[in-house]
C-alpha cells in the first residue's frame, strides 16, 4: 500500500495510531488523534485492537482513513453521507505516489570557482539506533561485563554513566542486569565519549528527558488516570506521539543552529 509520501505498510505489518498520524499528516495537516477517534467512535474505522487495547492500523484501515478525509475535505460531505458511501461501496483505490525528488545537488567546497562561494549541504539527520540490540527480545537481560563489552566501554565508563543515570539497571539475586535500553544507550553515548566527552557530560540528556517527562505528565496523564484504564490507555498513545513531536522539534531545532554556523563561513 503506497502511502504517497514514506513508502509502504506490508502486509503483516500494521502501525500505531501515533505513526498513522504522522502519516497522514503529510496530506492531511489539519487531522488529529482526536479526530481518528472520532471517525472511530461514529463508526467509520474499526481498527484492529492488540490484548492490552492498543489499536493496530492495517494497509486497509489507512486507506479507508485516507478516503475518508479526502471525502470530506473536498467534496464536504457529512460523516453520515460518508458512512453511507462506505457501506454500499468500497473506496476508490488510492492514487500512485508522486516520483521520488531528485537528490540534492552541491559544489564541493574544494571545487568552488573563484569569486563565489560554495553551496553547504545541511543534511537530514539520520535516525539513528544502535546495532546492539533489537526489541525483537525486550525481555533480555545482559550483565555489566556483557554491556561493557557490546559497547566497547571500560567499566569505569559504564560505571559512570550509571551514576550520571544515564544507564539503567536492576538488582537480580544481587547480579546488576541491564535491558535492551540500557544497553543500546551505552552504545550511543560510547560516540560521544570517543570524540573526548566525559560521561558527566551527557547528564544533560537525562535532565532533559526528565523535564520532558514531566511536561507531559503533568499535561496529560492526572485526568486519565481519574478516568480508567481506557482514557489512560489513550493518554499514554497521545503522550507517544507528542513525544515523538517534541523528538522532531529538538532536531529541527539543532539543524537551524548548524544553519547558522555554516551561514557565518559561506
Amino acid at each position: 500500500m503506497s502511502d504517497g509520501s514514506t513508502g509502504t505498510v506490508g502486509d503483516a505489518e500494521h502501525l500505531s495510531i501515533g505513526e498513522v498520524l504522522h502519516l497522514l499528516q503529510q496530506d492531511f495537516p489539519d487531522v488529529t488523534i482526536s479526530k481518528i477517534r472520532f471517525l472511530e467512535s461514529q463508526g467509520l474505522i474499526d481498527p484492529e485492537r492488540t490484548p492490552s487495547g492498543y489499536r493496530k492500523f492495517y494497509d486497509a484501515d489507512i486507506e479507508r482513513l485516507r478516503w475518508i478525509l479526502q471525502q470530506q475535505r473536498e467534496h464536504f460531505l457529512p460523516l453520515r453521507v460518508i458512512k453511507d458511501r462506505l457501506e454500499s461501496a468500497p473506496p476508490p483505490p488510492p492514487p500512485p505516489p508522486p516520483p521520488p525528488p531528485p537528490p540534492p545537488v552541491t559544489t564541493p567546497v574544494a571545487d568552488a570557482p573563484a569569486g563565489e562561494e560554495a553551496a553547504v549541504e545541511v543534511p537530514e539527520a539520520p535516525a539513528v539506533r544502535s546495532s546492539l540490540t533489537t526489541a525483537d527480545d525486550p525481555e533480555r537481560r545482559w550483565t555489566v561485563d556483557q554491556v561493557a563489552k557490546l559497547a566497547g566501554l571500560s567499566h569505569r565508563q559504564l560505571g559512570e554513566l550509571e551514576r550520571y543515570g544515564l544507564v539503567v539497571g536492576e538488582s537480580v539475586d544481587g547480579t546488576m542486569q541491564y535491558g535492551p535500553d540500557a544497553v543500546e544507550v551505552a552504545g550511543l553515548c560510547k560516540a560521544f565519549i570517543d570524540t573526548g566527552v566525559e560521561p558527566r557530560h551527557l547528564r544533560m540528556f537525562k535532565l532533559t528527558a526528565e523535564r520532558e517527562a514531566a511536561f507531559l505528565d503533568q499535561l496529560l496523564l492526572p485526568h486519565a488516570r481519574r478516568k480508567g484504564r481506557a482514557a489512560l490507555r489513550d493518554a499514554l498513545e497521545e503522550l507517544a506521539t507528542l513525544a515523538a513531536h517534541g523528538e522532531r522539534i529538538r532536531m529541527l531545532m539543532l539543524r537551524e543552529e548548524f544553519r547558522d554556523d555554516i551561514d557565518r563561513i559561506n
